[in-house]
């Protein structure tokens, strides 16, 4: 008897797609796509003046209040030192890390654009204003009032994917990175008195979550 063979059948879907990429992008079956597709790129903070460090403890205090600690009434004593007051939260802002990779799918069906992060690095704390206090201290009032997880610094891997369809004549566009909540509050000096300083505006930026930021063009 004479033995057959079974056939398989293999169905490959190959879409030719004419690349304008300033990184590598890769045709490959979707994967799940968290990340929300935008109609332009990440929007830049606003403030000019933002320093990606985390400040140090301030060691130039204001000048005294008008009254003395041993004028007060009931002698009350507190401990001096600069105190941070979250008030108000934005949005998140997506700070990149490496280039901004991009595929144009230049065919009539929709294709599907993969995207690999290539760049490893770290993204921390950015503000303006003067903070006054350790950047970890600003953190714990911002999530206790907020309700929110945030830390000091997030890292970026390389190595991490994504995939997501693109339109036929379009571009999509993928940039990794750091996801930073901006919000803003005051710090303010407590002196031994008990009595307050003058108020200092602060916009902050603190790391939220790492992720994709997807746009089309």
């Amino acid at each position: 008897m004479r033995r057959t063979r079974p056939i398989i059948a293999v169905t490959a879907l190959a879409l030719a797609l004419a690349l304008g990429s300033a990184a590598p992008a890769f045709a490959a079956d979707p994967e799940p796509n968290a990340e929300p597709v935008h109609t332009g790129p990440p929007a830049e903070p606003e403030e000019s003046d933002l320093v990606d460090a985390e400040p140090e403890q301030a060691d130039d205090l204001p000048s005294l209040p008008v009254k003395p600690s041993f004028d007060q009434p009931d002698g009350s004593t507190c401990e001096p030192g600069y105190r941070y007051f979250a008030t108000s939260k934005v949005r998140d802002y997506h700070k990149g890390v490496g280039i901004t990779q991009s595929n144009y799918n230049g065919t009539s069906r929709t294709a599907t654009s993969t995207f690999s992060s290539d760049v490893a690095g770290k993204v921390g704390v950015s503000c303006s204003g003067k903070l006054g206090v350790s950047v970890k201290v600003a953190i714990v009032d911002i999530e206790t009032e907020f309700n929110v997880d945030v830390s000091s610094e997030a890292s970026v891997t390389i190595g991490n994917r994504i995939a997501v369809e693109t339109p036929p004549k379009t571009t999509t566009n993928g940039k990794y990175g750091v996801y930073r909540l901006k919000s803003y509050g005051y710090s303010q000096y407590k002196y031994a008195n008990c009595t307050n300083g003058v108020k200092n505006d602060v916009t902050i930026y603190t790391p939220r979550r790492v992720g994709w930021y997807i746009w089309e063009s």
